[in-house]
């Protein structure tokens, strides 16, 4: 009886041991398949990572190259702002140069506008001259030719007359002792009469000259009838006349031909 019992104890053992050899070796097949399995797991990741490590040092290739890429850019930056900054100040420069060249030639447009407004003024005034000139020769020419007929006048009515601080000789014809007695008169009070008036030029002719003994410079008063004008002063000498200038323009506006002039003491 016992030893059916250690029999089947023995069996049950075995199979339970069996089991265990079983189920260990199921264990162990299965251990080693996962085994396998995480190996090839390692030896894919082993891979990945020698790509990724590969990958990383391309990158960290391209990081270098970009980074020197950038400096170079940086450079070339500075490079181009610089260039930028001397053609902003050459720009500038060249805005001022033309501003002083605008106004130089503003300034060469008003000296020009003024030149020829000058010039055009001097052209006027020249035809004002020239005008004024042949006026002058028109009025000279008509002097001339008083003075030539009061000198013929004169001539004619004085005859020969030679005037000297000795004495007076006289070569008239008959009566003429009657005419040195008025040139005599005429030449202690030296009183004339304005013969021509030129306000334009500002003088008179009067019919006393180097014969009547009055010098440049002397004075005269004029008179309108019995009326006192003003005085005239000699500037210019001829034999029978001379030329006066005005003591001031209310003498000038006043005065008139035929007016009496007297010598002033």
């Amino acid at each position: 009886m016992n030893s059916k019992i250690k029999l089947i104890v023995l069996i049950g053992v075995i199979l339970v041991s069996l089991s265990i050899a079983g189920g260990g070796f199921y264990l162990l097949q299965k251990e080693r398949v996962r085994n396998i399995e995480l190996g090839n797991m390692l030896d894919e990741l082993t891979v990945k990572q020698k790509a990724g490590e590969a990958k990383l040092l391309e990158a960290q290739k391209s990081i270098s190259s970009l980074e020197s890429k950038l400096k170079d850019t940086a450079s070339q930056i500075d490079s181009l702002s610089n260039q930028l900054q001397q053609e902003k100040t050459a720009k500038e420069e060249a805005l001022t140069k033309i501003e002083q060249m605008r106004t130089e030639l503003d300034q060469q447009k008003e000296l020009r506008s003024d030149l020829e407004n000058r010039l055009t003024k001097a052209q006027n005034d020249v035809k004002n001259i020239q005008a004024k000139l042949g006026t002058i020769e028109t009025e000279k020419a008509k002097l001339e030719s008083k003075v030539k007929e009061l000198e013929a006048k004169a001539n004619v009515e004085l005859g020969k007359i030679v005037v000297s601080p000795e004495s007076v000789q006289i070569k008239p014809p008959v009566g003429a002792a009657t005419v040195v007695k008025a040139v005599e008169a005429k030449a202690q009070s030296l009183e004339g009469k304005v013969l021509v008036l030129n306000k334009e030029y500002n003088f008179v002719v009067i019919n006393l000259g180097n014969k009547d003994g009055i010098a440049v410079g002397d004075q005269f008063a004029v008179y309108h009838g019995d009326k006192y004008i003003g005085d005239v002063k000699v500037e210019k000498l001829q034999d029978v006349m001379s030329a006066a200038g005005f003591a001031s323009d209310d003498v000038k506006n006043k005065v008139k031909e035929g007016d009496k002039v007297v010598r002033k003491s």
